[in-house]
């Protein structure tokens, strides 16, 4: 009998997960160091050592179907893997299980245990792995849904650097994937204004009205340049009021409507971004693998 006090054991003693220790100690009848082999030879063990290590490379993706679309970021620990085949199989294969999964909008602990190849996503990820020795994770994603009068624009910059997907409404792919290109570039973290969260637009008018008074500047002069800062404030982060970087004597949003369209929604991934960086020089890391 398989007991909870048995599991226990085995997951202090492998750091695997409690679900793999119950299943590997069924596996071999109870037997402790049965168990761990068991562990170490589906690679969960070999894995799970890999926790702890930083992996902020990897790859940003887009795949559309249909109306439904997905936007994923999966990392590795270096840029070398992120390029290696059977690194971009395993995106794919996750792309496809998100996309064809009624898993909602970045619901990352469901998206592991979805089917995926003979097992689940997290199966794959840990027997990836084990397979190509750095630590490897699903760290985001995103699902849109489109209607028949909506088009979606996909952009991949620097070969899955960055994943721009936009969707507009009325305008056409071409003009979507303008957008896209230009999000890419821009690096926008909202769509419109009124996406602006209260609290950071507050927190900036504070920041700029404390540097006009620090100019010198009378009161209802740094009120006014305040508002000044503020639009441009928005045209650095807001997307429809950024600068169309293919005609930047108009915004994007004018460039939209002029093509009978308006933005509804976009995503924007880059790859590692807000993430620890890996710090170690690329020479000194081979000499060292070599025993140098």
């Amino acid at each position: 009998m398989i007991t909870a006090n048995l599991v226990k054991e085995l997951r202090e003693k492998s750091g695997a997960g409690m679900l793999d220790c119950k299943k590997a100690l069924e596996a071999t009848n109870g037997n402790m160091d049965e168990a761990i082999d068991w562990l170490r030879e589906k690679g969960i063990s070999k894995a799970l050592k890999k926790a702890d290590r930083i992996a902020a490379e990897g790859i940003a993706a887009i795949l559309e179907d249909g109306n439904k679309a997905v936007c994923i970021e999966v990392n590795s620990e270096t840029d070398f893997v992120a390029k290696n085949e059977e690194f971009t199989s395993m995106v794919d294969a996750i792309l496809k299980a998100i996309l064809d999964s009624d898993v909602e909008d970045g619901d990352i602990d469901t998206a592991l245990n979805l089917p995926c190849e003979g097992g689940t996503i997290n199966d794959l990820i840990v027997n990836k792995t084990a397979k190509i020795g750095e630590k490897l994770s699903l760290r985001r994603f995103c699902k849109v849904t489109k209607t028949d009068t909506q088009n979606f624009g996909s952009y991949i910059h620097m070969g899955g650097k960055i994943a721009v997907l936009t969707l507009v409404e009325g305008a056409s792919v071409s003009v979507a994937k303008d957008i896209s290109m230009h999000a890419a570039a821009m690096r926008p973290l909202y769509v419109r204004k009124e996406d602006v969260e209260t609290e950071v637009l507050e927190k900036e008018k504070a920041v700029l009205t404390e540097q006009a008074i620090n100019e010198g500047k009378p009161e209802e002069i740094a009120k006014k340049m305040v508002e000044g800062r503020i639009r441009k404030y928005y045209e650095e982060v807001c997307l429809e009021e950024q600068p169309f970087v293919k005609d930047s004597d108009m915004n994007v949003r004018t460039y939209v409507e002029k093509n009978n369209g308006k933005i509804v929604s976009m995503i924007r991934f880059e790859v590692g971004e807000g993430m620890e960086k890996r710090n170690e020089n690329f020479a000194e890391e081979v000499a060292k693998q070599m025993g140098n």
